[in-house]
């Protein structure tokens, strides 16, 4: 029995050859530095140890990897301990590394300043080309109270200190309060301005601007108030680079794109497309990529740059060239190329896996495909370390990864299962020739499915955890308008080759380009509003995102006896995370408490009130002084918490600071009514803002109703219009403040009262008819401006808490008291969302309240 056993075992080894170990260690060893390198960084941001425990730790291991690796009498596993000493060096090297990147020069900017803003003067080399903000696709742009601004990145040399000018270092983000049209890249620069730090997000979703510019050492924000407060210096040879890559860019741009006109929404996508530059795509399209799965294909990447690769490996080949000598034309071509686009991670991967494709060719051998990925995240980690935290470089990463290790497996496989015959090399086992013939095409197809897939399986969990939703049917769609997507690169690359060459042949080439993305813009917006693509979440904790990767890791590299176990543990997890996340998503969307949300959007107000049940009701989304905080901050929040459906929006008057957001979350989102009182549209529209908001949503197939007097959304719950009353509606006397909507929202015993903008008439008025109205929750009037605010109304409504949406920079500039502290109960809770960001009020069934706080 024993030598049957060990038989068996023999030919098991045998059948399976090397354990996972002995492969990645003989066939990939760099997965190991890679490995190593990520582990280290994230032990380091997790930990913060010192850099001299690192440096410790790192002699150490590096005189183990030595003594082991030249002692003979190690040798029969030697390189098994030479590989993981390797591995924990490479995690010392992986911490210092991440320490060295964010350690700070001592004249650093950023060590000058503090929390508070500081008044400057500085000198500096313009480094990114200015941007204008005009905000194309916000609908009420056109009512914003400033012009357009200005924004570009300034690597700064000098400050201007007591003692004359100082020798700084560092970059910072420069802010311009109007249009500057005449500064270019490698322009030296003097800037009269205001230094200051950058604030981090305020609202569950948003953005965060501050950890995304810190991750590359921009710590700065500089603010000049107008064109005039920047003096133009002369020129530096440090410019000169800077001025050429600028120049190969602009040249470029127009060889692409010069003859298209501007407003096309095809110029903006084949930029997009072949250059990397995103800016110029409208809105309605780039979310049309991303409702549908297919925003990878407008990054650029390695799809795209091995079209490039393989145009110029065809041409270099077709005029005689050698391989060796074609490695060198393409891996200068990929270089030269790299001074165009911007240097994002996918497009600085995919360079460095062509350079070592082409160094193959060139010394003759064969590159391994992991090993080669490594090398690639090996070099862009040891640049710049904070890239593993991005969403886009883990995601390029992962995506790719998984089409190295299992497009193969998928696409057999899905042959295998499809026409029930075994794969061979060559074609199906088959000597049935028509069929033969008739699924020659299949497995080409059945190909590019299999990557989709692949793709789609390592990158389904970074996108869940950053963008909180999940595209099941992405490999569908990509095998759809891969063969578009191609042709537009190929026509597009040839564009910009014949430009300069073949004018005519180049405009031919460019009508066909624009046409077919024209033709790929149409598909992506009908299949994005077929509106099957995309499956909300919500935000999901990163453990299920490891547990996913983890069952992945395990279901392509676990080895059992009996595949039948290994699927069932397959199933039984996969299981446990698809029932996790619908538990999840169900919990969201179906409520058994009330849940009051005010986002943080400065001096404006937007307020969600989530009911029990489904119902979800919008009071007002606008703000003064910030900007598309539809796109910015309220539809994120959605996005954040799982929500796809608004059941009503509700408007309370029609002011900007109170609607300038809605047609944007509209187009976001689902909503089904939109609501405001009648002084809305009975009153004077005086800066037409009424008609463009009821216009903006009639486009979008919404009309605004009148509201009733009472609103049942929800059982159990129930919305009361409280002001204006009817004989009001037409009374002149009123401002237009004081003809705002005031809501009270009864839950479980708990009345949560939303004043709007009404001032000391309407709020008398409300207490002369209403003279038993209390409240456990209220907002305060009018953003907590004291000067219209009635002394005895805050007292009489006895609020247990107190909320304020305000902005407190722009009331603290005008030495305005706006804090009501004076005039509330003494036990109550006052909060602003300027201080403490987004404001969450909790009531369960039994009455319970609740508070939470975005910003401690």
């Amino acid at each position: 029995m024993d030598n049957i056993r060990r038989k068996l075992e023999l030919i098991d080894r045998q059948l399976t050859g090397p354990n996972f170990r002995e492969r990645v260690i003989s066939t990939c060893p760099l997965v190991f530095v890679a490995i190593g390198l990520i582990a280290g960084i994230i032990i380091h941001d997790l930990s913060g140890l010192s850099v001299y425990i690192w440096l410790i730790s790192l002699a150490g291991l590096v005189v183990a990897t030595v003594f082991f690796f030249v002692m003979p009498q190690f040798s029969s596993f030697a390189r098994y301990i030479t590989a993981y000493l390797a591995f924990a060096c490479f995690i010392c090297l992986g911490a210092i590394r991440l320490i060295s990147y964010s350690q700070p020069e001592v004249n650093d900017i950023r060590n000058l300043i503090t929390d508070e803003p500081k008044l400057s003067t500085i000198r500096g080399s313009v480094i990114t080309e200015p941007y204008i903000s005009r905000y194309p696709d916000w609908e009420f742009a056109r009512f914003k109270h400033s012009d357009p601004t200005s924004g570009f990145y300034l690597k700064v040399n000098e400050i201007e200190s007591a003692a004359g000018w100082a020798k700084v270092t560092g970059t910072v983000r420069v802010y311009v309060g109007e249009p500057v049209l005449d500064l270019k890249v490698g322009d030296n620069i003097q800037a009269y301005c205001w230094l200051n730090r950058f604030n981090p997000p305020t609202n569950p979703g948003q953005f965060d601007t501050a950890a995304y510019l810190a991750s590359r050492n921009v710590f700065v924000g500089v603010s000049i108030e107008s064109r005039d407060g920047i003096k133009l210096l002369k020129d530096s040879p440090a410019g000169a680079f800077a001025k050429f890559k600028n120049q190969i860019r602009q040249a470029a741009t127009s060889a692409l794109a010069g003859d298209l006109q501007q407003e096309e929404s095809s110029r903006g996508l084949l930029q997009a497309l072949l250059l990397g530059y995103r800016r110029d795509i409208d809105s309605d399209t780039y979310r049309a990529f991303r409702k549908t799965g297919l925003l990878h294909f407008i990054s650029l990447s390695g799809m795209h740059l091995g079209i490039l690769f393989g145009m110029i490996w065809w041409l270099s080949k077709t005029f005689g060239f050698m391989k060796p000598a074609r490695a060198v034309i393409c891996a200068a071509a990929i270089a030269v190329f790299l001074l165009v686009v911007p240097p994002r991670a996918p497009t600085l991967r995919a360079a460095i896996i062509c350079w070592v494709f082409c160094a193959s060719i060139f010394f003759r051998r064969h590159p391994n495909s992991i090993n080669t990925l490594s090398l690639a995240a090996i070099i862009l980690l040891l640049i710049r370390p904070t890239q593993l935290f991005e969403a886009g470089w883990q995601l390029s990463f992962a995506s790719v990864l998984g089409l190295i290790l299992f497009t193969e497996r998928l696409h057999f496989f899905l042959y295998e299962k499809i026409t029930g015959l075994r794969w061979r090399k060559g074609g199906p086992r088959t000597t049935v020739v028509s069929y033969r013939m008739s699924s020659r095409p299949g497995p080409y197809l059945l190909r590019l499915f299999s990557a989709g897939l692949a793709a789609w399986i390592g990158g389904v969990g970074i996108l869940l955890y950053h963008f909180y939703t999940i595209n099941p049917l992405v490999s569908i769609w990509t095998v759809l308008v891969f063969p578009l997507v191609s042709a537009i690169l190929v026509l597009g690359f040839l564009k910009m080759l014949f430009f300069f060459l073949l004018p005519t042949l180049s405009w031919i080439l460019g009508v066909a380009a624009a046409s077919l993305s024209d033709a790929l813009i149409w598909i992506v917006k009908f299949i994005a509003h077929l509106d099957i693509s995309q499956i909300l979440i919500g935000q999901v904790p990163l453990a299920p995102i490891v547990l996913y990767y983890c069952i992945i890791f395990f279901a392509g590299y676990a080895y059992f006896r009996r595949p039948m176990i290994k699927r069932a543990i397959c199933t039984l997890m996969l299981c446990s995370i698809i029932i996790y996340l619908g538990a999840i998503t169900w919990q969201r969307t179906h409520r058994d408490n009330l849940v009051l949300t005010c986002l943080d959007v400065g001096h404006g107000q937007a307020i969600l009130v989530q009911f029990p049940d489904k119902a979800n009701v919008l009071f007002d989304a606008g703000s003064m002084y910030g900007n598309d905080i539809g796109t910015r901050i309220v539809s994120p929040y959605l996005d954040y918490i799982g929500i796809k459906n608004i059941d009503a929006i509700i408007i309370s008057h029609n002011d900007t600071d109170h609607i300038n957001g809605i047609p944007e979350i509209v187009e976001n989102c689902n909503v089904q009514s939109v609501y405001a009182n009648n002084t809305f549209f009975d009153m004077k529209d005086t800066w037409g803002t009424a008609k463009f908001l009821n216009d903006c949503l009639t486009e979008k197939g919404l009309e605004i109703k009148r509201i009733e007097a009472e609103i049942n959304l929800s059982t159990g719950t129930k919305i009361e219009i409280l002001w204006p009353i009817e004989h009001n509606y037409n009374n002149n006397d009123l401002s237009d403040n004081d003809r705002s909507l005031v809501s009270l929202i009864e839950f479980a015993g708990v009345k949560i009262l939303l004043c709007s903008d009404i001032e000391g008439f309407a709020q008398k008025e409300i207490l002369r008819l209403y003279p038993n109205l209390t409240a456990d929750v209220a907002i305060v009037p009018h953003h907590g401006s004291t000067a219209t605010l009635d002394k005895e109304f805050l007292k009489h409504l006895n609020a247990d808490i107190l909320i304020c949406s305000r902005d407190r920079d722009r009331y603290e500039k005008t030495g305005r008291d706006t804090y009501p502290m004076r005039y509330t109960p003494i036990n109550a809770v006052s909060l602003c969302t300027s201080e403490v960001g987004a404001i969450t009020i909790f009531v369960d069934m039994n009455g319970t309240i609740k508070t939470e706080v975005f910003t401690k």
